[in-house]
């Protein structure tokens, strides 16, 4: 091989300082040279195209088909990248195609495989995978294991992934941690701490599993507890569990904690990307500081401002009493070419309501499907009811919930129920607390409402009524509970 060839393959090893357009040219170089068919040339490339930061993986994709015979190595690579880059169908696809040729998978191959059935939460296919596994004698290789401890606990086969953990004899922290994930996506978060708390070594990604797990279903305190425990045991939060102690912080009402989250974001140079952007965003928003929010959504990048980031916002603003800017934002948001989601649209459907916009939320109501193929939900509907009942437009916001697709729930009769109130249509109220009552949506409040709505119409009678409720028995068609 040529010096030239040489150094131009050393070059590969900076991937650092490497972008796409050097690794081009050095392949035109090989290519001249006649040497991009040389095994090892040709592994560097499709190595750095595939699996860097800075390659390009359907460059590399191009480059292995461009290959009379690819390597195991390079086979291998190809799966890799492909599990790694959340395309694990083409991952399977390309495996099967090597054994086609005659390659028999190895451990690492198996470790990549195992990978795109997690992100496929395919059971059947893993467990196909598994049997390969055994029969070909790769069961004991601690990654192997480890990639189908991880397949179980993702595809919520917990007595599978335990039995294979109970089974090994060499467990390190990935062995553990992946065990602890998997009983805290089954929301199983007691047997996770269990576990966690017999960790014999932790590390950065077990603690924040178990701070994401609390999170997750809503032990907000425990999860901000551990994240401090975290950090007084010398570990600094990871990416998730920031996020996790975001999500706490906001739903707990943390200010202070959730402030000294952001200083040691900014101090450590992390991206503002998208999960982490919105959290802070949601953060802020939910503990009061709504410019501050806005300030964090100005300062993500482009990139990261998605769906989620601007959903946040609208929230935020919405909740605020800055209906109008929420408004702006959803504007701007489909100027920008970021399409709204189903939250998006119950956000913006409750700022045009606050603002009484009857004409633009009836605009923005149709666009959902007219414009967005995406059908109303019943909150949806509900969010209509409230925007026209508060207009006054009583006899629109019943004939919306008359005709609508699906049955009322206690969101959209609420809404009809609050603006009979306020329009003091007694009669109205008194049938939309009577369907609260056949589905079994009642309860106390709604008898006050009504209750209070006789009183406004100086219907004293009904008054006594509203407060007891009606005598029939639970059970037929137009039944009343009884209260006491």
């Amino acid at each position: 091989m040529k010096a030239s060839t040489q150094r131009a393959l050393a070059l590969l090893d900076q991937c650092l300082s490497l972008t796409m357009t050097h690794v081009k040219q050095i392949q035109c170089h090989l290519t001249v040279s006649g040497t991009l068919l040389d095994p090892h040339a040709a592994t560097k490339i499709i190595s750095f195209c595939a699996v860097s930061d800075h390659g390009d993986l359907n460059h590399a994709y191009q480059l292995f088909h461009y290959l009379p015979n690819p390597s195991k190595l390079i086979w291998n690579t190809m799966v890799r990248a492909f599990a790694e880059k959340n395309e694990p169908i083409k991952a399977v696809c390309l495996y099967k195609n090597m054994l086609h040729i005659g390659f028999l998978p190895n451990n690492y191959t198996f470790s990549f495989l195992l990978r795109a059935c997690a992100h496929l939460s395919d059971i059947s296919l893993g467990k196909i995978f598994h049997a390969q596994v055994v029969r070909l004698g790769w069961e004991a290789y601690d990654f192997v294991q480890n990639g189908l401890i991880h397949m179980y606990s993702t595809c919520d086969c917990m007595e599978s992934a335990r039995k294979l953990f109970d089974t090994s004899v060499n467990r390190d922290v990935i062995t553990w941690t992946a065990l602890i994930s998997g009983y805290v996506k089954s929301g199983l978060v007691v047997v996770a701490r269990e576990l966690f708390d017999q960790m014999p070594v932790k590390n950065t990604v077990s603690w924040s599993a178990m701070i994401t797990g609390y999170a997750q279903v809503g032990l907000f305190k425990e999860a901000l507890e551990l994240f401090n425990d975290m950090q007084v045991s010398g570990f600094r939060p990871n990416h998730a569990g920031i996020v996790g102690a975001l999500t706490a912080c906001a739903f707990l009402g943390a200010l202070d904690q959730g402030r000294w989250i952001h200083a040691y974001v900014d101090r450590n140079g992390m991206e503002l990307d998208r999960v982490l952007g919105t959290a802070l965003i949601d953060m802020y928003a939910k503990c009061g500081c709504i410019e501050i929010a806005r300030s964090v959504f100005d300062e993500m990048p482009n990139m990261s401002r998605d769906v989620y980031a601007f959903t946040s916002l609208i929230s935020g603003l919405a909740n605020h009493g800055q209906s109008g800017s929420a408004i702006e934002l959803f504007v701007r948001m489909k100027n920008e070419g970021v399409f709204p989601n189903e939250v998006t649209f119950i956000c913006v459907l409750s700022a045009c309501s606050r603002m009484g916009l009857v004409d633009e939320g009836m605009r923005i109501f149709n666009s959902m499907s007219e414009e967005y193929r995406m059908e109303p939900g019943v909150q949806h509907y509900g969010c209509l009811v409230d925007l026209l009942g508060r207009a006054g437009m009583l006899e629109e916001a019943k004939k919306v919930v008359r005709e609508m697709p699906m049955e009322p729930d206690s969101y959209v009769l609420g809404a009809l129920l609050n603006a009979c109130r306020v329009n003091g249509d007694v009669e109205l109220g008194k049938e939309t607390v009577e369907h609260l009552i056949h589905q079994s949506l009642d309860h106390g409040g709604v008898h006050v409402l009504l209750s209070n709505m006789y009183a406004s119409a100086n219907q004293w009678d009904g008054v006594a009524k509203g407060k007891k409720g009606n005598g029939r028995e639970k059970g037929t068609k137009a039944s009343w509970m009884q209260l006491d």
